[in-house]
């Protein structure tokens, strides 16, 4: 008798307890569907933003040409957004009767929040390049049209007033083995012999697009000459400022880089970014654009 009240008795516990079992699966389940269809729809969402980025790289910063007459280029971009395949990094490159002639900026900010100036200084560059017979007269007229975008942009983006951008301007002109370069308060390229790397200096650089003058004289013009088989890197500020765990910053010009490979720009830069993504533990704070540029002749 007592053993059978006993067992009688223990049977509500017992189903009480399955049945909480239960409802611990049914929510363990529930809980693992909602997370996997949020994981799939974050998927997407990643998925077609980036989708969505290249294809505003493709159409904003187009790719450059691997060769251009004698001039042998390469080119990297690489966003600290790892949503953005573009941002306020900007390079570009133009064919003209005066020569070859690039572009290499960057915008203040970063990202997407700096793609409308990039678009900007991108298409007046590319319309100005071809219509002006020097360097001077050249950036006198990107300083135009940045001041134009940027009262335009100002009627409905209250921060466009202070997007400045920094940007050099470099020719190559046919024959002479000469490079001749304009700074609109951005670093001059870096000079490559063989497996060395120097870096240049010239002339006081102007002040930013949107801050300089719109008059050529207000801009100075530097000269270096080369050899055939020397090499120019182009770069942006995300290059030098980059720092690793302990904040010391990148300084490729010491760095270990095999730089007789110049005479393959896209192989140079790739082990310069891979060396980059080294010291930094991979990541980045800011955009980084990278132009090599291999003078094959002159």
């Amino acid at each position: 008798m007592y053993a059978h009240r006993s067992a009688t008795a223990s049977a509500p516990h017992t189903t009480v307890h399955w049945i909480g079992h239960l409802a611990s699966l049914m929510g363990a389940s529930l809980l693992t569907l909602v997370f996997c269809r949020s994981h799939e729809r974050s998927h997407r969402e990643t998925s077609r933003l980036r989708a969505i980025s290249q294809a505003a790289q493709r159409v904003v910063l187009r790719p450059l040409p691997r060769r251009i007459a004698d001039l042998r280029i390469g080119s990297v971009y690489r966003a600290a957004d790892p949503l953005a395949e573009v941002g306020g990094d900007l390079y570009a490159v133009a064919r003209t009767p005066n020569g070859t002639r690039f572009l290499i900026g960057d915008v203040k900010g970063k990202g997407i929040a700096a793609l409308d100036g990039t678009a900007a200084v991108l298409g007046a560059f590319r319309e100005a390049a071809h219509q002006h017979a020097s360097l001077p007269e050249l950036a006198a007229a990107l300083e135009v049209s940045v001041r134009r975008h940027v009262a335009e942009a100002a009627q409905s983006d209250a921060d466009a007033a202070e997007r400045f951008i920094t940007a050099l301007l470099v020719e190559f002109p046919a024959g002479g083995c000469v490079m001749r370069s304009v700074s609109c308060g951005h670093p001059l390229p870096l000079f490559v012999r063989g497996n060395r790397v120097t870096a240049l200096r010239g002339s006081r650089p102007a002040p930013p697009l949107g801050l300089a003058g719109v008059d050529p004289e207000a801009y100075r013009q530097d000269t270096f000459r080369y050899a055939p088989g020397d090499a120019f890197l182009l770069y942006t500020d995300g290059l030098a400022e980059a720092r690793d765990g302990a904040g010391a910053f990148y300084s490729v010009t010491e760095r270990d880089i095999a730089w007789r490979t110049a005479a393959d720009p896209q192989v140079l830069l790739q082990q310069v970014q891979d060396d980059l993504l080294r010291h930094t533990q991979g990541r980045l704070n800011d955009d980084v654009a990278l132009v090599a540029v291999h003078a094959a002749d002159c």
